[in-house]
């Protein structure tokens, strides 16, 4: 039986291989937050979470779409996609309490823990076929429907009754009925097989009488332990393939819920994302996917979900039409909400690709191959290298691993040296990145950078600056403009040292754009 709500084709794969920069990219976009809000305190929520989002990357626009639809389905059926998803918990929970005898080495021992372990799962599996037949008209997607109608067909009543009757007659209550064939030197070594004891044995007058099937029998005396171990070691062979059989066929069922407990616990996880962003009155929409071929990333409302899952008040969206654009250069103010624009950029792109809504009112974008974050770090401690050294280090890092068709935001790349230097390298490492197809999106102060690019004839290029009002005030929303000549660092000047007891009472926070950020829509 296979599940396949994240895949068409196959089941999801739990041990797949992340990307090469995972950790860059779950400290660069705070990941974290994010799966920690879907997980909901669930260990095993917040490793699947981890792992659909990052893993998402490879899918294409057909897959989706496919897990759009399933997730649409969960949106509007909520309490049962959780009561489903508790369902396979509680299978996988009673097995692991019924561990004596199915881990055992002796057969006798795995038969008798195999025929727990399965009746138990033959009543979760009746449960699960009685909530399909009941709800399954409730759900449209391909991917439910698919499922709904797998348990419909497999799990049948005659087919639920013969594995109940087969697991009653194998307890063998009536004793162990074996045929085998003589082995080298005459002893019984070999063919055994088990065979089921008639179902109606000798009426009770034979009985009395004594006259019970023709075989030949003996008996063995209560003392007579030699024989009464090779009898032992007699049933023992004759159950030893059908212990095993046993144990493969709970082995399967168990790899059934597993699976539908892993792939439900990714929607399950959306679920408790959009009740937390609910509660705060956050929008949500299921975005546009584009084949990676064309160039359309459009959106309205766009927030940093992980900035808003973080702080108590909502955050502020944005709006851009960046149709047709292959490069965004992003300037303006300090503390203008810059960086987190760019966060709110990667994180749904990511969201999009695993098939997931994102945090905007509407959004469009094209899928692309593979995401790479190039961010300040800190100073080396350790002073083996420079900051410069550093950063054009991680550059030749991503460049060895970039895959065609790629999305790269860059975040005050190369500035750690003069502004002449600083812009050289970065224009000609994006020119290059443009040249092969790649979609840049890049945060930066360098003046003679991003001019650098104004009147370029491709027409492939969008300004981006942070808004500031006349009196330096920041609206943390990113317009269309030119890059300016400043970064505005004189208010941050005026408003950390000026004079009077304001300044006595100005403490730096750990980040400052991060809590700045905050403002109501």
């Amino acid at each position: 039986m296979k599940v396949r709500l994240m895949h068409r084709d196959r089941d999801f794969d739990l041990e797949q291989d992340l990307p090469w920069n995972e950790r860059a990219l779950a400290q660069d976009l705070e990941l974290d937050i994010l799966f920690r809000a879907m997980s909901n305190k669930d260990e095993h929520l917040l490793d699947v979470a981890r792992r659909a989002v990052l893993s998402g990357l490879q899918c294409d626009v057909d897959t989706i779409l496919y897990r759009q639809e399933i997730l649409k389905d969960c949106l509007k059926n909520p309490a049962l996609v959780r009561g489903l998803y508790d369902l396979a918990v509680e299978a996988i929970e009673s097995k692991r309490k019924s561990w004596y005898g199915y881990y055992s080495s002796y057969p006798g021992a795995i038969l008798g823990g195999s025929i727990e372990v399965l009746r138990m799962f033959v009543d979760r599996l009746r449960k699960l076929r009685e909530l399909a037949r009941e709800q399954a008209g409730r759900f449209a997607s391909e991917g439910w429907t698919a499922l709904f109608a797998m348990l419909g067909k497999e799990l049948t009543d005659e087919y639920l009754a013969s594995v109940q009757h087969h697991l009653t007659a194998l307890k063998l209550r009536k004793g162990v009925l074996l045929s085998a064939q003589l082995g080298e030197g005459g002893d019984g070594g070999a063919g055994y097989v088990l065979h089921q004891p008639p179902e109606n044995g000798p009426n009770w007058l034979k009985r009395i009488l004594g006259m019970g099937p023709p075989a030949y029998s003996f008996r063995l005396h209560e003392r007579d332990e030699a024989g009464a171990r090779i009898l032992s070691e007699l049933r023992t062979r004759g159950i030893n393939l059908v212990a095993n059989a046993l144990a493969q066929s709970a082995d399967h069922v168990l790899s059934f819920f597993e699976a539908l407990r892993t792939e439900l616990a990714f929607y399950v996880g959306c679920l408790n994302l959009r009740d937390r962003l609910a509660a705060k009155g956050e929008p949500l929409c299921f975005p546009a996917p584009e084949p990676g071929v064309t160039r359309a990333h459009r959106f309205n409302g766009l927030y940093d979900v992980c900035l808003t899952l973080h702080m108590e008040p909502r955050v502020v969206g944005n709006a851009v039409n960046a149709e047709g654009k292959s490069l965004a250069i992003i300037t303006g103010p300090n503390q203008g909400g810059k960086s987190s624009f760019l966060r709110s950029i990667g994180v749904a792109q990511m969201m999009m690709q695993c098939g997931m809504f994102v945090a905007a009112e509407s959004f469009a974008a094209e899928v692309r191959g593979g995401l790479f974050t190039h961010y300040v770090r800190e100073e080396d401690a350790t002073m083996k290298s420079g900051k410069l050294d550093e950063e054009l280090g991680r550059m030749n890092d991503i460049v060895e691993h970039i895959v065609p068709n790629s999305m790269l935001l860059f975040n005050e790349s190369f500035a750690a040296t003069n502004e002449r230097e600083g812009s050289e390298i970065a224009r000609q490492i994006v020119c290059a990145l443009l040249e092969k197809g790649m979609k840049i999106f890049f945060v930066t102060h360098l003046y003679d950078f991003a001019h650098g690019f104004l009147g370029r004839e491709t027409g492939d290029t969008i300004f981006l600056r942070a808004e500031r009002k006349t009196d330096g005030t920041r609206t943390f929303r990113l317009l269309e403009g030119d890059p300016l000549d400043t970064s505005h660092g004189e208010d941050l000047y005026t408003r950390i040292f000026a004079a009077g007891t304001e300044a006595t009472d100005v403490r730096a926070p750990e980040d400052p754009e991060r809590r700045s950020l905050l403002a109501s829509r």
